[in-house]
């Protein structure tokens, strides 16, 4: 038995050997030549790592080839993983890597001998649905202290018709300064109606209090957050506004009128900005009346972050952090320009954002300074959470 199964055994021998094989395969693959062949990409071997992974029979030591640029992720045993997990398990992860059902079936045929029909690979992957449910009803935090609200858009077969999905996703901030994606609903073009049953779903899983929320600057989307949470502090996203402003300033002018306008958005306080605002509409009003009007209207919505510090200010002022998420999703779904039915793009986006949260920096930078002024500026909204 000892010699089966034993450290220096039969089977940890075969295994090892296999799996060793298999990543070196995976590596000529990534980088697109032989070993001892003509290299002429900017990359190249360099060396193993050793490392101790787990598997059904024991312990066993692996020697994990790298590559010089540091950029290579074996899909066998992933980076910061130390287990040999089953087939099922690679396939979802190439799935949640942005690899289509084509893509995979084909890889595991080139590396490791095995053909899967496309409807197999889909039941493997059908599997992750179950829990995105779970994932999606899972309770919440009964207070956050910043929830980012916003949508990215994919394209979904719906009756034998190609159409525009958006995703409304929020990313909370919870009061220990810890980043959580709170759920990712599909539903038709981006709406306020549609906005308040996601909100109305954050209620029910038990979301008590949102203290400040950043938004896009979709039409009714502030009332349906007030509808449900009435003292929530609502600021407008800065960013959205000036791009939207942009669109409507000749290409000549754009460089004086931004060096104008941030003097508006990056002034001292609410006042100097307003100030700074009614320059511009005697400088600028003959020409760009709509756009100056558009920031005088929202103004007490797009400065509301001027009444925080400037750590505050930091986190608040726009909605950039949930738009990198999105980018993000982005590059992982690139392969994928339709989506079959809306399942398959939660199962994609929420294997994406599995991978992508394994790399984010969870806690928000000096948050303990941030939380003692939250505390002072909220009262008992937050204090009584500590």
């Amino acid at each position: 038995m000892d010699d089966l199964l034993g450290k220096n055994g039969l089977i940890k021998n075969l295994i090892k050997n296999l799996t060793e094989k298999i990543l070196k395969q995976e590596l000529t693959e990534y980088l697109r030549y032989e070993r001892h062949s003509p290299n002429n990409s900017n990359n190249s071997r360099n060396g193993y790592t050793s490392k101790r992974v787990k598997s059904n029979i024991g312990e066993i030591d692996i020697e994990i080839p790298r590559d010089r640029n540091s950029e290579f992720e074996p899909i066998l045993i992933p980076k910061h993983k130390r287990e040999l997990g089953s087939l099922g398990e690679k396939i979802i992860s190439m799935y949640g890597k942005g690899m289509s059902v084509r893509e995979i079936n084909e890889h595991l045929e080139d590396i490791y001998g095995i053909k899967l029909s496309g409807a197999s690979i889909s039941r493997i992957t059908e599997m992750v649905i179950e829990e995105v449910r779970e994932w999606q009803n899972r309770p919440l935090e009964s207070v956050y202290v910043i929830v980012y609200f916003d949508a990215i858009y994919y394209k979904v077969k719906e009756e034998g018709m190609i159409v525009n999905k958006a995703v409304y996703t929020c990313l909370g901030i919870d009061k220990e300064g810890e980043k959580d994606l709170l759920g990712m609903w599909v539903g038709e073009s981006e709406s306020a109606k549609f906005w308040l049953k996601v909100i109305t779903e954050l209620k029910n899983r038990g979301v008590r209090d949102i203290l400040i929320a950043c938004v896009d600057g979709l039409s009714g989307l502030e009332q349906a957050i007030n509808s449900v949470y009435p003292e929530t502090k609502i600021q407008l996203c800065v960013i959205h506004q000036i791009r939207n402003s942009l669109k409507y300033i000749s290409y000549k002018d754009k460089k004086e009128f931004m060096k104008d306008l941030k003097g508006v958005y990056r002034g001292i306080s609410r006042e100097e900005g307003m100030r700074r605002l009614e320059e511009m509409e005697e400088k600028w009003g003959n020409r760009y009346g709509v756009v100056i009007r558009s920031w005088k209207e929202k103004w007490d919505r797009l400065s509301v972050y001027f009444d925080y510090s400037p750590e505050i200010r930091k986190l608040i002022y726009t909605t950039n952090i949930l738009e990198g998420l999105h980018r993000a999703f982005r590059k992982y779904t690139k392969s994928k320009s339709i989506f079959p039915n809306n399942d398959s793009l939660l199962k994609s986006l929420y294997l994406a954002y599995g991978n992508l949260s394994k790399r984010w920096t969870q806690k928000v930078r000096d948050w303990v300074s941030i939380k003692n002024q939250l505390v002072i500026e909220f009262g008992d909204r937050l204090e009584p959470e500590i």
